[in-house]
Protein backbone atom coordinates (compact mmCIF):
# COMPACT_ATOMS: atom_id res chain seq x y z
CA UNK A 1 0.00 0.00 0.00
CA UNK A 2 1.35 3.38 -0.92
CA UNK A 3 0.24 7.01 -0.90
CA UNK A 4 -0.67 8.89 -4.05
CA UNK A 5 -0.73 12.68 -3.67
CA UNK A 6 -2.95 14.63 -6.03
CA UNK A 7 -1.21 16.59 -8.78
CA UNK A 8 1.89 16.19 -10.88
CA UNK A 9 4.60 16.93 -8.31
CA UNK A 10 3.88 17.67 -4.65
CA UNK A 11 7.53 18.84 -4.26
CA UNK A 12 8.30 16.37 -1.47
CA UNK A 13 9.10 12.67 -1.25
CA UNK A 14 5.89 10.62 -1.02
CA UNK A 15 7.59 7.23 -0.74
CA UNK A 16 6.29 4.97 2.02
CA UNK A 17 7.05 1.31 2.58
CA UNK A 18 3.65 -0.24 3.06
CA UNK A 19 4.61 -3.91 2.79
CA UNK A 20 4.12 -4.82 6.46
CA UNK A 21 0.91 -2.78 6.54
CA UNK A 22 -0.36 -4.66 3.51
CA UNK A 23 0.51 -8.04 5.06
CA UNK A 24 -1.35 -7.12 8.24
CA UNK A 25 -4.18 -5.15 6.62
CA UNK A 26 -6.92 -7.23 8.27
CA UNK A 27 -5.39 -6.86 11.75
CA UNK A 28 -4.76 -3.13 11.20
CA UNK A 29 -8.38 -2.75 10.04
CA UNK A 30 -9.64 -4.47 13.21
CA UNK A 31 -7.36 -2.31 15.35
CA UNK A 32 -8.68 0.85 13.67
CA UNK A 33 -12.27 -0.29 14.27
CA UNK A 34 -11.51 -0.97 17.93
CA UNK A 35 -10.07 2.56 18.20
CA UNK A 36 -13.13 4.09 16.53
CA UNK A 37 -11.26 5.45 13.50
CA UNK A 38 -11.69 4.90 9.78
CA UNK A 39 -9.71 1.86 8.55
CA UNK A 40 -6.84 2.66 6.19
CA UNK A 41 -8.30 0.55 3.39
CA UNK A 42 -11.24 2.98 3.22
CA UNK A 43 -8.78 5.56 1.87
CA UNK A 44 -8.09 3.34 -1.16
CA UNK A 45 -8.96 4.69 -4.57
CA UNK A 46 -7.88 3.61 -8.02
CA UNK A 47 -6.78 6.21 -10.52
CA UNK A 48 -5.57 5.65 -14.06
CA UNK A 49 -1.89 5.62 -13.05
CA UNK A 50 -2.26 3.06 -10.26
CA UNK A 51 -4.55 0.87 -12.37
CA UNK A 52 -2.03 0.99 -15.23
CA UNK A 53 0.67 -0.17 -12.83
CA UNK A 54 -1.51 -3.03 -11.59
CA UNK A 55 -2.19 -4.15 -15.14
CA UNK A 56 1.54 -3.98 -15.96
CA UNK A 57 2.18 -6.16 -12.88
CA UNK A 58 -0.28 -8.73 -14.19
CA UNK A 59 -3.07 -7.96 -11.72
CA UNK A 60 -6.25 -6.35 -12.91
CA UNK A 61 -8.32 -6.37 -16.03
CA UNK A 62 -7.48 -3.87 -18.81
CA UNK A 63 -11.22 -3.60 -19.60
CA UNK A 64 -11.74 -2.01 -16.17
CA UNK A 65 -9.80 1.05 -17.32
CA UNK A 66 -12.77 1.98 -19.53
CA UNK A 67 -15.17 1.85 -16.55
CA UNK A 68 -12.93 3.33 -13.88
CA UNK A 69 -14.79 5.82 -11.66
CA UNK A 70 -13.10 9.12 -10.85
CA UNK A 71 -10.53 8.75 -8.08
CA UNK A 72 -11.52 9.69 -4.55
CA UNK A 73 -9.24 12.15 -2.77
CA UNK A 74 -8.91 12.80 0.95
CA UNK A 75 -7.49 15.65 3.01
CA UNK A 76 -4.35 14.89 4.98
CA UNK A 77 -6.21 15.51 8.25
CA UNK A 78 -8.64 12.67 7.47
CA UNK A 79 -5.84 10.15 7.15
CA UNK A 80 -3.89 11.60 10.07
CA UNK A 81 -6.79 10.89 12.44
CA UNK A 82 -6.47 7.19 11.62
CA UNK A 83 -2.67 7.08 11.43
CA UNK A 84 -2.15 8.91 14.72
CA UNK A 85 -4.58 6.63 16.58
CA UNK A 86 -2.86 3.53 15.18
CA UNK A 87 0.59 4.89 16.05
CA UNK A 88 -0.46 5.59 19.63
CA UNK A 89 -1.94 2.11 20.02
CA UNK A 90 1.19 0.43 18.66
CA UNK A 91 3.51 2.59 20.76
CA UNK A 92 1.52 1.51 23.83
CA UNK A 93 1.55 -2.16 22.72
CA UNK A 94 4.26 -2.68 20.05
CA UNK A 95 3.46 -6.37 19.54
CA UNK A 96 -0.32 -5.94 19.29
CA UNK A 97 0.00 -7.17 15.69
CA UNK A 98 2.54 -9.89 16.48
CA UNK A 99 6.25 -9.88 15.80
CA UNK A 100 5.92 -7.42 12.89
CA UNK A 101 4.18 -4.83 15.06
CA UNK A 102 7.33 -2.66 15.25
CA UNK A 103 7.67 -2.75 11.43
CA UNK A 104 4.02 -1.74 11.03
CA UNK A 105 4.63 1.11 13.50
CA UNK A 106 7.63 2.31 11.45
CA UNK A 107 5.56 2.28 8.28
CA UNK A 108 2.73 4.17 9.98
CA UNK A 109 5.26 6.82 11.01
CA UNK A 110 6.32 7.13 7.34
CA UNK A 111 2.67 7.59 6.38
CA UNK A 112 2.31 10.21 9.11
CA UNK A 113 5.24 12.26 7.75
CA UNK A 114 3.85 12.20 4.21
CA UNK A 115 0.31 13.08 5.32
CA UNK A 116 1.58 15.93 7.50
CA UNK A 117 3.32 17.41 4.45
CA UNK A 118 0.23 16.78 2.33
CA UNK A 119 -1.96 18.59 4.87
CA UNK A 120 0.50 21.48 5.29
CA UNK A 121 0.46 22.09 1.53
CA UNK A 122 -3.31 21.82 1.20
CA UNK A 123 -3.07 18.78 -1.06
CA UNK A 124 -5.21 15.65 -1.13
CA UNK A 125 -4.24 11.99 -1.24
CA UNK A 126 -5.46 8.40 -1.42
CA UNK A 127 -4.03 4.93 -0.97
CA UNK A 128 -3.14 2.68 -3.87
CA UNK A 129 -1.99 -0.93 -3.95
CA UNK A 130 0.87 -2.59 -5.73
CA UNK A 131 0.82 -6.37 -6.07
CA UNK A 132 4.62 -6.74 -6.26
Amino acid sequence: MYIVVEGEDPEFDTYVNGRALARHEDAVEKLAASLGVKPLIEFFSADENSMSLLIEEGAGNPDLMKRLPPPQWYFGSEGLATIEALIKALRDEPHALGTEGPQVLEELQEYERVLQKTEARGLRWHLAVSWK
